[in-house]
């Protein structure tokens, strides 16, 4: 399923257009929903983010400082560098 939500939403971020990597469940998986297989593998329950919009869903800092993105290698470069002066 990992593969199918990575090449439906064409390798990138759904949130910021960013490379993505985690495939996200909408609805959070819970010991009372984990044996729903519409939201533990259904399609409309998923997304591609990459680590920075995963880390804000789940009310985290992101893993990066202010104006530093990883690119498509996993190197840690700045924003502009990799997106452009207008950013993303």
């Amino acid at each position: 399923m990992r593969a199918y939500i990575f090449t439906r939403d064409m390798g990138l971020c759904v949130r910021c257009g960013r490379p993505g990597e985690i495939v996200h469940h909408k609805i959070h998986l819970s010991p009372e929903n984990i044996n729903d297989l519409s939201i533990a593998l259904g399609e409309d329950n998923l997304e591609l983010l990459c680590r920075e919009c995963h880390a804000i869903e789940h009310g985290e800092v992101p893993p990066t400082a202010e104006g530093l993105v990883f690119d498509s290698d996993g190197n840690l470069i700045e924003q502009e560098a990799h997106y452009g002066a207008e950013g993303i």
